[in-house]
């Protein structure tokens, strides 16, 4: 009966996919206002790194657009119809994201140089810029699986400037950023997004069995 159709493996993974988008969605906006909004309405909280971000701006600012670029940009290389209607577009916009990553890599380590939390930032940024020059070289040799794989590790690098403030509303987390915790705090959230992706491209191969 129709009613009772099962869900294809592609349709399965379809909305596997939209739910997982919905989910990082919300979790953006989470952050943009608990962090960036709370930021520039001078929260108490948040007063001291007000400061800092101000005296920053010079790099802070082509980070954080940067950062924003291969954030946006990222959802748009994933879409399947959009690559195949317009290949051309994708192709631009993977070389604008692959810039976009080399820029917020190196304006991340020149913000964090000289402070504690360069350990991790530095980790971050490594992660960030090998698993994007890896995603370019397969796109460039025409070897279409590894390069998704290596734009999903690629993309859960970029997303860790999301997670990894998800915390900042809890006053004994933020206390502890501005030690060294810092850079531990960044270097789990990076290797915990890079375990996530790993688990998710090999869940059929460890959840099945050979007949």
């Amino acid at each position: 009966m129709a009613s009772s159709i099962l869900l294809t493996p592609s349709s399965s993974r379809s909305r596997f996919k939209t739910v997982l988008w919905v989910l990082l969605g919300l979790t953006a906006l989470f952050v943009f206002i608990t962090s960036e909004v709370f930021l520039v309405a001078d929260y108490p909280m948040y007063h001291a790194y007000r400061l800092q971000v101000i005296a920053d701006r010079h790099l802070l600012i082509p980070h954080t657009l940067s950062g924003v670029i291969a954030l946006l940009a990222g959802p748009l290389q994933f879409s399947s119809r959009l690559r195949q209607r317009h290949l051309k577009f994708h192709r631009v916009l993977g070389r604008i994201y692959v810039f976009s990553v080399f820029v917020g890599a190196f304006t991340g380590i020149a913000l964090a140089a000289g402070r504690p939390g360069l350990p991790g930032t530095s980790m971050q940024a490594a992660a960030w810029v090998v698993c994007t020059t890896a995603a370019l070289i397969t796109a460039r040799n025409r070897q279409i699986i590894q390069h998704r794989q290596w734009m999903a590790r690629s993309y859960a690098v970029t997303f860790t400037f999301v997670s990894s403030r998800v915390l900042n509303l809890w006053p004994r987390y933020w206390s502890h950023l501005g030690d060294a915790f810092a850079a531990v705090g960044v270097i789990a959230f990076t290797l915990a997004s890079l375990l996530l992706v790993d688990l998710g491209l090999n869940w059929r191969e460890l959840t099945s069995r050979r007949a």
